[in-house]
């Protein structure tokens, strides 16, 4: 506090301190002004010391700093709660987020609406269907179900969740709408399984008045792509020449999006190439588009680009490539990328080894393929195995399926499919008995009971 020329321990001097404080890169102030809080007596102050657990906290340092304040603090009301709740959603610790409000409801604190929005965006992080009820529930009950922003969040993280009829629900039982909530729900039709639904919506946006911004045509977009509209497409993308001075990143990306997944590759590269910055969704966005519509070498050459720009690529990047590698045969280039990956300090998922695997498989290596997943330090999944058996059969690999196919009954013992791979793969090679065998000791079993099968 020296540099300010002040000692005074006014509560609302020191607050107005901690506003300049949490947007400094230095952290020397903060832990000042943390000491004369601690020597005052000020500490005490709840509004005090959860402005210095969010002045942490946005200097990243949430753990330990925020949260050990929280625990040391001797007052906490609704709003020291709902700013750590807040902060460790915003930081994406969402079951730390959910622990913490629990114990809040334990400990019998008022929840307010600032307190249910972060909540609902950690369960839609975790994918908690349930939990994300049962706050709806409690908000209902607490009479926030008509607050714009407490809808807000429940109809994107009902969204995310894929309960979209929930969504509409929510959304038409509120009697105030603003543009967020309205895009909201334009961005769940737009990513559901009838994105077509997001243009009706979008007709009812353009009657209640709501203006067509980056957001709404970021999800209209969204929606093109998902049906290969490309029309539509272009006429938002006009649409957005003519209104737009220039173009955020999030919708040269969402263009790119749209292109590529229209097949319109000339057209994703022309606005690729307009762009004056581009971040690793840019580029991996254009790359994946290549990769899986059979343009392996045009990927290849884009990563290569993306390299010598000094953007460093991620797990998805790694992963299209790895899938373009293995659909075109290229496995010792797969291999390449797979190693690359370490070097760059990202650490291979099951998804990556399910690539190699694949990749070696579709190259008539199954017995390599067998090998490499039994190696891998991640248990195969159903869909690794199914593809694996598949090329066993293509190959006439009978030893090799028999072992995956075992695999799999464990992986998936209330699957069928194995067993119908399996009584397939004995017709392709003439053993008829064998393939009915299999087929009668399907009918004579219930296979959710089943445990395992013996291919002795």
């Amino acid at each position: 506090m020296h540099q300010f020329g002040v000692y005074s321990n006014s509560t609302n001097l020191l607050s107005h301190y901690f506003h300049l404080l949490a947007s400094s890169p230095e952290l020397r102030h903060l832990r000042h002004l943390h000491a004369r809080l601690l020597r005052s007596g000020l500490f005490s102050d709840p509004f005090l010391s959860t402005k210095l657990l969010l002045s942490y906290s946005r200097h990243g340092r949430l753990f330990p700093c925020s949260l050990r304040i929280f625990h040391l603090m001797p007052c906490r009301n609704s709003f020291t709660w709902s700013t750590l709740i807040s902060e460790l959603s915003k930081s994406g610790s969402s079951y730390l987020c959910f622990q913490f409000f629990r114990r809040m409801r334990y400990a019998d604190v008022e929840v307010d609406n600032f307190t249910i929005p972060p909540v609902l965006r950690s369960c839609a992080v975790i994918g908690c269907l349930k939990f994300c009820k049962s706050v709806h529930g409690l908000s209902v009950k607490l009479g926030f179900d008509r607050n714009v922003f407490v809808g807000s969040a429940q109809v994107m993280c009902y969204n995310s969740l894929s309960q979209i009829s929930d969504a509409r629900k929510v959304f038409d039982e509120m009697t105030e709408r603003d543009t967020v909530l309205w895009t909201s729900m334009l961005s769940g039709y737009a990513q559901s399984e009838k994105p077509e639904l997001a243009f009706t919506f979008f007709n009812k946006m353009v009657h209640e008045g709501i203006v067509l911004d980056v957001v709404v045509m970021v999800s209209l977009l969204l929606a093109c792509a998902q049906l290969s509209w490309l029309n539509y497409g272009r006429n938002i993308h006009a649409y957005a020449i003519r209104r737009l001075p220039s173009f955020p990143l999030v919708l040269g990306n969402a263009l790119i999006d749209m292109y590529v997944k229209c097949g319109a590759f000339d057209y994703a590269r022309k606005m690729f190439d307009s762009m004056q910055y581009r971040d690793v969704i840019s580029w991996t966005t254009l790359i994946l588009g290549h990769g899986l519509n059979g343009h392996v070498n045009d990927a290849l050459s884009l990563f290569d680009e993306m390299c010598i720009e000094g953007v460093k690529p991620n797990s998805i990047t790694f992963l299209g490539l790895l899938s373009a590698c293995g659909h075109a045969g290229l496995v010792e280039k797969a291999w390449e990328l797979f190693h690359r990956m370490r070097k760059l300090g990202l650490e291979p998922e099951l998804k990556h080894y399910s690539c190699i695997a694949d990749a070696l498989a579709r190259a008539g290596r199954v017995v390599e393929a067998e090998r490499f997943i039994n190696e891998m330090p991640f248990e195969p999944d159903g869909a690794t195995l199914r593809a694996l058996l598949s090329f066993c059969r293509i190959y006439g690999d009978m030893e090799t399926a028999k072992r995956i196919a075992n695999k799999l009954v464990i992986a998936c013992p209330e699957s069928s499919g194995c067993y119908m791979s399996m009584a397939n793969i004995y017709s392709d090679v003439g053993q008829y008995y064998e393939s009915k065998r299999v087929r009668e000791y399907m009918k004579g079993i219930n296979l959710q009971k089943l445990p395992g099968w013996s291919t002795s």
